[in-house]
């Protein structure tokens, strides 16, 4: 008998353990499942490391192409903002960046597109980034 109180006790506190720690799982696992539904998924602000810029927008997969429009947003004037897109596609990894300077819309679809992250620069391509996200 004492040993099964103990191993419930055991299981208990790994339960509440593991409740501490699954917000931030839960929101990687969320994140991953609303990429690859078919509908798409909204995503962002995804914000520069300073957060002096932002994007946004809607990832979504139709006709065999996945589809990206996304919104740019520069809070403080006179440097640029940058996004970047790294995505796996017919069997090797691809990146590329557009910048702006104000407020900007942009749109970009490919086929064979597997995986697709995205990340935020102010100030120089590679200066001031955020965090790099999964965003199909």
């Amino acid at each position: 008998m004492h040993k099964i109180i103990t191993v419930a006790a055991l299981a208990g506190s790994m339960a509440v353990t593991g409740l501490a720690v699954s917000p931030a799982a839960q929101a990687t696992t969320q994140a991953t499942q609303t990429s690859t539904q078919s509908n798409g998924t909204n995503w962002g602000k995804f914000f520069s490391s300073d957060h002096k810029a932002y994007t946004f927008g809607k990832t979504w997969k139709s006709g065999g192409k996945v589809y990206t429009k996304w919104y740019g947003v520069d809070k403080k004037g006179g440097k640029k903002g940058w996004v970047w897109f790294e995505f796996y596609q017919n069997g090797s990894w691809h990146k590329f960046n557009r910048s702006w300077d104000g407020k900007v819309v942009g749109a970009w679809n490919g086929r064979g597109i597997k995986k697709v992250y995205t990340f935020t620069c102010w100030a120089g391509k590679f200066d001031n980034c955020g965090k790099k996200y999964r965003i199909y």
